[in-house]
């Protein structure tokens, strides 16, 4: 039950940081918001690192190293979704992804993950049918270069989840670490070839940190429930956080959905239940 509390909580990290981004990336270009918001989370990796100590071996470093490249593509992409369309609706159709793609990860490197889950990963499919229909030009319309934005980051997501998962429980948070400065470098890397300034201004720079702080938070979270618990489990429950980011979505900048979409929501949220059994 304890991994399962801790990839709850960071499901809820992860959905908080991915509303701050999103906001962020809609007056900034989301790959300075991503490598400026991973920067300044820094100071709280460094901070984990000494609380949380441990003996990482190479491959824990590298699990975590490939992990935040993934991680970086995926998020860069996510908020530029975000940006684009409907949080209520991207971010749900990013999770579906980000959760099949553990599982049948899982499949390959451990056991079965069991017919529910697979039943789960078909019902996905029809959620993200369902959460991407919308009328044209309404508000609730959705384009499909989104939607497609949305699925490639959830594949990344799915990715970055699988590869972190893989570190050991010996390692502390020097996976963490190890992901945040490989992301950091991706990002300038990619920065420098794009010709994207990362410079963002005073407004956009409160919803960045929050975004880089929260998501730090959330992968060593994240990290600490997979050391103990299932990988097919434990992201599949980290991937229900688009839960606080619809919500802040809805509450905040007063989204609206078609009953046909809040019925994908649904079906998204029983796919990752069964996703986890």
């Amino acid at each position: 039950m304890f991994p399962i509390m801790l990839a709850a909580v960071s499901a809820v990290a992860f959905g908080t940081a991915d509303f701050s981004g999103g906001k962020a990336s809609r007056r900034a270009d989301p790959v300075a918001v991503t490598v400026v918001s991973q920067v300044l989370s820094v100071p709280l990796l460094l901070l984990l690192v000494l609380v949380v100590p441990g003996t990482p071996t190479a491959a824990d470093l590298a699990w975590g190293l490939g992990a935040g490249v993934a991680g970086a593509a995926g998020v860069m992409l996510l908020y530029r979704a975000l940006a684009a369309g409907m949080m209520a609706v991207v971010a749900p159709v990013t999770a579906i992804t980000a959760a099949v793609v553990p599982i049948i990860a899982g499949l390959l490197t451990a056991r079965w993950p069991g017919t529910l889950a697979l039943c789960g990963a078909g019902l996905a499919v029809l959620a993200i049918a369902l959460v991407s229909l919308g009328e044209g030009g309404a508000r609730g319309a959705v384009s499909t270069r989104v939607i497609g934005l949305a699925l490639t980051a959830g594949a990344l997501l799915g990715v970055f989840f699988a590869l972190l998962g893989q570190a050991g429980s010996a390692a502390g948070m020097w996976p963490v670490l190890a992901l945040r400065l490989s992301s950091i470098a991706f990002g300038v890397a990619l920065a420098v070839g794009t010709g994207v300034r990362l410079r963002i201004g005073p407004r956009v720079l409160g919803w960045a940190a929050a975004a880089g702080l929260l998501d730090s938070a959330a992968n060593a979270l994240y990290l600490a429930a997979a050391a103990r618990g299932h990988l097919s489990v434990v992201a599949a429950i980290a991937a229900l956080y688009p839960a606080s980011t619809v919500l802040l979505a809805l509450a905040v900048d007063r989204e609206r959905l078609r009953p046909v979409q809040l019925a994908g929501l649904g079906f998204a949220a029983g796919a990752l239940v069964l996703a986890s059994v």
